[in-house]
């Protein structure tokens, strides 16, 4: 009988795809799932991958999964919000560097069986 697969299952696929497409790329991971808490009565945030490019910058993936590219797509589905609480889990990350490297915020969506890599997806601002 069929299994069916449950949310985090899919989730951690996709990251594993993500993953082994942005190391054939050149990047290295740094971490995965990267998790800090804002407070008793306020969500934190996560980074899905965190990796770094061979000229030290430090990337900061969020990996979003659609069936299908219909209304908007995996990346369209990172409302302001979620950019937020990346951006504070990143802030919380970057903490234990005395200087800070070159950071960008990258989004790997993937739409059915289609895997997109959106550098610069969205800043700190």
């Amino acid at each position: 009988m069929f299994k069916r697969q449950s949310p985090k299952d899919l989730g951690d696929e996709a990251e594993t795809r993500a993953l082994r497409y942005l190391e054939r790329q050149g990047l290295r991971l740094v971490w995965r799932n990267y998790q800090v808490a804002a407070g008793p009565h306020a969500r934190g945030g996560e980074i899905d991958l965190i990796m770094r490019e061979r000229d030290a910058t430090l990337v900061f993936v969020e990996v979003r999964q659609r069936k299908s590219g219909g209304h908007g797509g995996a990346a369209a589905s990172i409302g302001l919000g979620k950019q937020r609480r990346i951006v504070f889990a990143a802030q919380h990350y970057l903490r234990r560097y005395a200087t800070p490297p070159p950071c960008r915020f990258d989004v790997v969506a993937l739409d059915g069986g289609e895997l997109q890599w959106l550098q610069g997806a969205f800043d700190a601002a």
